[in-house]
């Protein structure tokens, strides 16, 4: 297991995946991270490719910024847009493209800002899914990940970054 070399920033707040694909992905208290992905998350990145999209092999989405949709009166909860990890305690407007990111004993790297797509429309009011696009709310989206360092992560685990 890896020990946090960065700055203990926040925690993993609920670790989630679906079996069969799409949303909502449901909770775990730990997980097995792979440079594909989640084990037994079927993600549509690694199915769609021969050797699957690493850029994309995880997701991560901030716990204040659901809970803050909630309040806007959004029915977005945990796990219903797709990501694999929500993060509690981050400041999401830091995040940029390279930055790594450890979660426990696993390193990730960003690799870009997840674009919203109408599978998660039933999570916002009137189907606004762009209501996370990062092109029109920036420090918004959910964002994409490489796995640099596989292992198990579990609920509660420290999340700290590599390079700030």
């Amino acid at each position: 297991m890896s020990k946090p070399l960065g700055l203990i920033v926040s925690i993993i707040h609920s670790i989630n995946i679906s079996k069969l694909g799409g949303v909502p992905k449901l909770p775990l208290k730990k997980a097995v991270v792979k440079f594909e992905g989640l084990e037994e998350d079927l993600n549509r990145f690694r199915m769609e490719r021969k050797n699957g999209d690493s850029r994309r092999a995880v997701s991560i989405f901030s716990l204040e910024r659901i809970l803050q949709l909630q309040e806007e009166g959004h029915p977005i909860d945990v796990g219903t847009t797709g990501e694999n990890f929500t993060i509690k305690g981050m400041d999401w407007t830091k995040l940029k493209i390279g930055m790594t990111i450890g979660l426990g004993a696993v390193l990730i790297r960003l690799s870009e800002p997840c674009a919203p797509c109408s599978k998660i429309g039933e999570s916002f009011m009137e189907n606004e899914f762009s209501r996370i696009d990062q092109n029109k709310n920036q420090g918004w989206s959910r964002w994409s990940a490489s796995v640099i360092e596989e292992g198990v992560v579990s609920v509660g685990d420290a999340v700290y970054l590599e390079d700030i």
